[in-house]
């Protein structure tokens, strides 16, 4: 007779849960399609960025808001991870309004590529 699950210290047995592996991108893993799953990736480091940024210089969500020149109440809605609202030059913008530098890197052409690809290096 097979062994019963055991129950964790949450009350969720440990065998109630399946994995699958993934690709590394957590929106394509959603099914975004390539070039949105990139997007939101690129996205999602600049406001993790920015929230970093808000930590390190000890400021208050008004603060920095005032210094990227938007209102607290949108500066929150993006840190909590509301993308839809905010494109990838506003994000740069605030972070160099909060004294970051951002660098953009264009690769030189590659024959064999379909299409090219939005990354963020490290």
């Amino acid at each position: 007779m097979a062994e019963k699950p055991k129950k964790t210290s949450r009350g969720v047995r440990s065998g109630d849960f399946s994995s699958e592996k993934n690709n590394g991108n957590i929106f394509a893993d959603l099914g975004f399609k390539p070039a949105a799953a990139a997007e939101l990736t690129v996205k999602s480091t600049l406001i993790m960025a920015i929230g970093d940024t808000i930590k390190e210089r000890d400021l208050t969500q008004q603060e920095a808001a005032q210094l990227c020149g938007t209102d607290q109440p949108t500066l929150s809605k993006v840190l909590r991870g509301r993308m839809e609202s905010v494109t990838l030059d506003k994000l740069a913008a605030w972070l160099n309004a909060l004294g970051r530098t951002v660098e953009i890197r264009v690769r030189p052409y590659d024959r064999g590529a379909e299409t090219g690809q939005l990354v963020m290096a490290p």
